[in-house]
């Protein structure tokens, strides 16, 4: 008898990789074989891209050629450009990446071809064009001014540059080049499994990004952040702890809670409690944050339940000034470097993914004609 089929496909080895590993027991993320612990704050995220999409951490001569890559990307197309105020005006963020991303797409000038060297090009264009895209449709849809990028400076300090309109001091812009390395890649999460289940199709990278994100788009796997922070502005800073025991007792889930993988403390969330403590002493306000750590608390009394990427990034963001609802666009920015790299890899040692499934629908049915039915 065949084994009953794994709800979810969990423990299901669905792919080699050489991206990204996790120790699930242990709390450990690793890049290429690197410890985020040791990549975290020391590694900038251009650097982080390049190992992934790349293979490895670059020379400054490799990074120089990279980032100048990343510069050229960042303009964006003809068609985009278009359609870029008509979409911000009638969908909502994660709706308008996935269209904005696919218009992308005719307006690369490696849209026909998906050879390595065209695959590594296309995933610097678009690790380039998000953060601007993700900008330039906050802009549109306020009516705000938006600063052109500033080729002098990286990806963190462009997008915090063009999404607040002010220039950030460089510990906000160190702290959000940490938070786009430790969102930049995580095995094989369900966005990342729908990129390479496209790509496995032999269809073309940009095709594959769309059903990462649409996939993205989903409560269960992104929103969390933004939920989060939604929760945090509900509550009365003082009725914190009976807000969230209640909740617990009534069955309700506490956004940015548990992992699927780890059974211990994300290592993600480490870095990001210590990043929104700085980020909330420095802004003169600690409300959200002793909101959250007091939230942590009775979380981890109630259920033993730890804190994930998406608890502490939520506040992070806040600090940073980004707009709630651009919280999964922003893990969009990040991630684009890992599902570019998966693109790649599947793409050289490739086999289309074709899961079987167990059928439990009706048996030996007997058609009748319309009219005796």
């Amino acid at each position: 008898m065949a084994d009953k089929p794994t709800k979810g496909l969990a423990d299901v080895v669905a792919a080699s990789t050489a991206l990204s590993d996790i120790d699930g027991q242990a709390g450990r993320l690793f890049y290429r074989g690197y410890d985020i612990h040791d990549l975290a704050g020391r590694t900038t995220f251009e650097e982080t891209a390049h190992l992934l999409q790349r293979g490895a951490l670059p020379t400054r001569e490799q990074l120089a050629a990279y980032g100048a890559e990343l510069v050229e990307g960042r303009t964006l197309g003809a068609l985009v450009e278009a359609n870029i105020a008509e979409i911000a005006a009638t969908q909502a963020p994660m709706e308008a990446l996935r269209t904005l991303v696919s218009l992308a797409a005719a307006d690369d000038p490696d849209k026909d071809a998906s050879s390595p060297e065209a695959n590594r090009r296309k995933a610097a264009r678009l690790t380039a064009q998000q953060p601007v895209l993700v900008a330039r449709y906050h802009a549109a849809r306020t009516g705000a001014p938006i600063p052109d990028p500033d080729p002098a400076l990286g990806v963190a300090a462009n997008f915090l540059l063009q999404i607040t309109g002010r220039a950030a001091d460089d510990r906000a812009v160190e702290i959000f080049d940490t938070c786009l390395v430790l969102h930049a890649d995580h095995t094989m999460n369900a966005s990342t499994f729908a990129a390479r289940v496209c790509a496995a199709t032999l269809s073309d990278m940009h095709s594959a990004v769309v059903a990462a994100i649409g996939t993205l788009k989903g409560p269960l796997h992104g929103g969390a952040n933004e939920q989060v922070m939604r929760t945090l502005e509900a509550l009365d800073p003082g009725g914190v702890a009976q807000a969230v025991r209640d909740r617990l007792a009534a069955g309700e889930k506490i956004m940015g809670f548990g992992h699927r993988v780890y059974k211990t403390e994300d290592p993600r969330a480490t870095h990001l409690r210590t990043m929104s403590q700085e980020l909330a002493e420095a802004s003169g306000d600690d409300t959200y944050h002793r909101m959250s750590r007091e939230m942590e608390e009775v979380v981890f009394e109630a259920k033993g339940l730890y804190p994930n990427v998406d608890f502490y990034a939520a506040t992070v963001y806040h600090y940073l000034g980004i707009p709630t609802d651009l919280f999964t666009p922003v893990f969009s920015v990040s991630r684009m470097s890992g599902w570019t790299a998966h693109v790649i890899e599947q793409h050289a040692d490739n086999r289309l993914i074709r899961p079987d499934s167990e059928y439990i629908g009706e048996r030996d049915q007997k058609w009748k004609p319309i009219g005796d039915r």
